[in-house]
């Protein structure tokens, strides 16, 4: 087969991390963005007094922004030191 490396995956690297980690990565950033978002919501509740529906929703929204990026870059980095353990030295 054309770009099979023998491992039968095609022209992927050898040292590419599985794909359950890249599922696992992806669903960690998403519930790190819902629990960001949780807890953004409940700060801006927790802080103001009345109906501030507006303020919620931005503190929902910037919770949940961070707390996605964060997770993001922290599996990103996971990622990386996976690939780079699985590497096989060069001859």
């Amino acid at each position: 087969m054309p770009g099979d490396n023998g491992d039968g995956r095609g022209d992927l690297p050898v040292g590419l991390p599985s794909r359950s980690a890249y599922l696992f990565a992806f669903l960690s950033v998403v519930l790190a963005g819902m629990f960001g978002g949780i807890i953004g919501y409940g700060i801006v509740d927790v802080g103001s007094t009345g109906p501030a529906a507006t303020a919620k929703l931005l503190g929902t929204v910037i919770g949940a922004g961070l707390g996605a990026i964060g997770v993001g870059v922290i599996a990103v980095l996971v990622l990386r030191a996976m690939a780079e353990w699985k590497r096989r030295p060069r001859s």
